[in-house]
């Protein structure tokens, strides 16, 4: 058997098809029914109607009740220690991991994220509520020992608001961004710039808990340059470190460090993980609650975890204004994050994400969990991962079912908790966003820009805070795409020989330049912004410089027609020296091709058909009248200089554009494509357009390109297609020779010269 691979060979045949015949030959499809419409779109606003009820409890129940036990165990833990994060109560925290996830329930189109607190957007909650209510501003005096002390109670309940009304705001830009088809906005965060913000984010909130693992209280600082401040201050208090709670701290991570590594040692032969952040709350508790570490040691606790569920409140609607710029960063950044993970997991499993159901359903779980307390939300990859790993098939409540016996019973349980062990938790999850810092070595084999953009990224979120950082990674980001599409790569393409391929001669050598014809191709949209390089390179390009070309030419035609007239003046003069005849003898068939010349035939008035071409009379039967031979000979060869300004105009008669790469048009570019052919007509060179979208086209009528003289035979489907109908219409280029003739008195001489001998 022959283990080469063999190459399948295909042949077609059809008629070479332009815009207009496309358009004549193609037919619209039928249309849907308005039931069938409908059924869609109510489908697309509630996927759970498209799959609960094919939903198997025999083959999907188990699984997904493993599954949702699992990552409701890991709920508990994360809800709480995010929470701190957010500068909030521990309880709002599982407030958050309850309702937001019942929203997704009915809304979402991905099986396997898990909606709830995550590390970064509770950082960036974070700094929203230190913003607008800091300790200084709950401060009251101690009647016993006139000290200052900061009124908690207030201040965490105004930070609770501040939370809610920047959650409901962000979740309604969601659902409006959602609505208007705008779920590609998620795109401009690009993967380098993601993994670099979060990873600057993980420092944050390194930062932000260090004053739980020292049990320092360091100042509080908001806006650009936090950080520095923060881990300034916290050093300086270092000498001050409560040992208790440090203790605490250093066995809590050790375990949980231990345990982990253990935990991905056998995770091939579990089927569950181990919950080991549940075991080292339960463990920690316990401990704390029987040796009294609050009273005997004075290590802060969580404190008091109310019963029930919390009644609904409506948002303060006055802190908007204040929040709308957080409330867009984390509505932005939240959708990118669960996007991302949600078209990860159906890459996988085999089915399809929508990504603006993904914004309206993020946004309503937002929406509705600010009404209850909650905070911002997206999914977290640990727990997605755990939701994949044990079997889960789909969105079920049973993780909610766990948080929300935890919130009606349990709660009072976790009061002696100590904050330091919470801290831990977020400290020791932020393991995986450490190992990112490995993207410098990858990014720097691979792509330097997004080197670039990952550190530009990294450093401005250190630097700027949580959303400036965001603001200006976005920014940067946009400006590199614009750079990289105000430099794009312009080639001329030539055919693969035997194929109807056409590929960068410059690149590939097998391909050949069609003679007579240019085809030119950009790697980036035509737009404003590189609409002038675009019509400078296809003239670097084509060879052809076409505003002297056409300055010379008009210069010659004036030049010309001085001469017609003097050489007239001369004739009749001559004729009535010589008594004869003056004819008009054209130098070609046809007399666009060259200047027709006044000649003097001796011997009266001829017979037309017997005079023949200029060029196949004898010597001496005809005389040239005008100048001298030397000055002749001068103005002919001035007409030759036309090839120092670029390829001869007579070399290339057809221009192909290939426009494949441009997804849209704007008014500048359409007037660049208009200029185009108008300029290149002056010099007889036709334009051709290939590889149009549907949309650029539709762009093209309503930016008014099409007329009397550009209409829609001026584009092709193909450019194979454009080649064909120019070889057809033009033929292959025949180097044209051009006759100079040098006078006597005596005699004429002949002198031809071949532009093909200039090159």
């Amino acid at each position: 058997m022959d283990s080469a691979h063999r190459l399948g060979k295909y042949r077609v045949e059809r008629e070479v098809l332009d815009e207009q015949r496309l358009e004549e030959v193609t037919k619209l499809g039928e249309f849907d029914s308005h039931c069938t419409v409908l059924k869609r779109r109510v489908l697309s606003i509630l996927p759970i109607l498209y799959w609960l009820p094919k939903y198997s409890v025999w083959d999907y129940g188990m699984p997904d009740l493993i599954s949702g036990i699992s990552v409701g165990i890991i709920h508990l833990p994360q809800g709480m220690a995010y929470a701190l994060l957010a500068s909030l109560p521990p309880v709002f925290g599982l407030y958050t991991s309850l309702y937001p996830a019942l929203i997704y329930f009915f809304f979402g189109t991905s099986r396997h994220i898990s909606i709830g607190t995550f590390t970064v957007l509770s950082i960036m909650v974070g700094s929203v509520t230190e913003r607008l209510a800091p300790d200084l501003y709950f401060l009251k005096v101690n009647e016993t020992n006139i000290t200052a002390e900061v009124d908690t109670v207030a201040r965490d309940s105004y930070r609770v608001q501040v939370a809610a009304a920047t959650t409901v705001l962000g979740g309604l830009i969601q659902v409006v961004l959602g609505l208007v088809k705008f779920g590609f906005v998620g795109t401009y965060l690009s993967e380098p710039l993601v993994r670099a913000y979060t990873t600057a984010a993980a420092a944050h909130a390194v930062v932000a808990q260090l004053k739980y693992i020292f049990g320092v209280s360091p100042t509080r600082f908001s806006g650009p340059l936090s950080l520095v401040y923060t881990l300034r201050d916290v050093c300086s208090l270092l000498p001050q470190t409560h040992l208790p709670t440090l203790l605490v701290s250093a066995v809590s991570m050790v375990f949980l460090v231990a345990a982990k590594e253990l935990n991905s040692f056998l995770s091939p032969k579990l089927p569950v993980p181990i919950p080991v952040e549940l075991i080292t709350i339960v463990a920690v508790t316990l401990i704390s609650n029987y040796a009294h570490l609050n009273s005997n040691y004075t290590i802060s606790v969580v404190g008091e975890i109310p019963c029930g569920l919390s009644p609904p409140e409506v948002p303060d609607v006055t802190i908007f204004g204040e929040v709308i710029g957080d409330a867009f960063a984390l509505a932005i950044v939240g959708y990118a994050i669960s996007i991302s993970l949600g078209k990860t997991f159906a890459l996988k499993h085999g089915y399809k994400v929508d990504s603006n159901q993904e914004l309206v359903a993020l946004g309503l779980s937002n929406v509705v969990g600010g009404f209850f307390q909650c905070y911002s939300v997206c999914p977290s990859m640990s727990r997605s991962l755990v939701q994949e790993t044990t079997g889960g098939k789909t969105q079920v409540v049973a993780s909610a079912l766990i948080v929300f016996v935890t919130i009606l019973k349990l709660g009072p349980l976790f009061q002696e908790l100590p904050k330091a062990v919470l801290a831990v938790i977020v400290f020791v999850n932020l393991k995986g966003m450490f190992k990112q810092y490995t993207d410098v070595v990858t990014l720097w084999r691979r792509n330097k820009i997004d080197l670039v953009v990952w550190l530009v990224t990294w450093v401005s979120t250190l630097l700027l805070n949580l959303d400036l950082g965001l603001a200006a990674s976005i920014t940067f980001a946009l400006l590199t795409v614009i750079f990289r599409t105000q430099m794009p790569t312009y080639s001329v393409l030539g055919n693969v020989p035997g194929t109807e391929l056409y590929l960068d001669i410059e690149t590939h050598r097998e391909a050949r330049e069609i003679p007579g014809v240019t085809i030119f191709r950009s790697s980036a949209t035509v737009y404003f912004a590189n609409a002038e390089l675009y019509l400078e390179a296809l003239k670097e390009k084509s060879g052809l410089d076409i505003s002297k070309m056409i300055i010379y030419k008009r210069r010659q035609e004036a030049k010309q027609k001085r001469r017609e007239r003097r050489a007239k003046r001369r004739a009749k003069r001559q004729a009535k020296r010589e008594n004869g005849t003056v004819f008009v003898i054209p130098t070609s068939p046809s007399a666009a091709d060259g200047p027709c010349r006044w000649e003097y035939l001796k011997g009266g008035d001829p017979d037309c058909s017997s005079l023949g071409w200029l060029s196949e009379l004898q010597d001496g039967d005809t005389t040239t009248l005008g100048s001298s031979s030397e000055d002749t000979l001068s103005r002919d060869l001035e007409r030759v200089s036309l090839g120092s300004l670029g390829k001869w105009t007579w070399d290339i008669h057809s221009i192909i554009l290939d426009l494949s790469t441009a997804n849209f048009i704007d008014t500048v570019a359409i007037k660049t494509m208009k200029n185009i052919f108008h300029d290149f007509s002056e010099i007889d060179v036709d334009i051709y357009m290939a590889g149009c979208q549907a949309s650029v086209v539709e762009q093209l009528e309503l930016g008014d390109f099409f007329s009397e003289s550009i209409t829609k035979r001026r584009l092709f489907t193909t450019v194979h297609d454009a080649v064909l109908y120019c070889l057809n219409h033009r033929g292959a280029t025949s180097f044209p020779k051009y006759e100079i003739y040098s006078n006597s008195k005596d005699k004429a001489t002949c002198v031809t010269l071949s532009v093909s001998s200039l090159f």
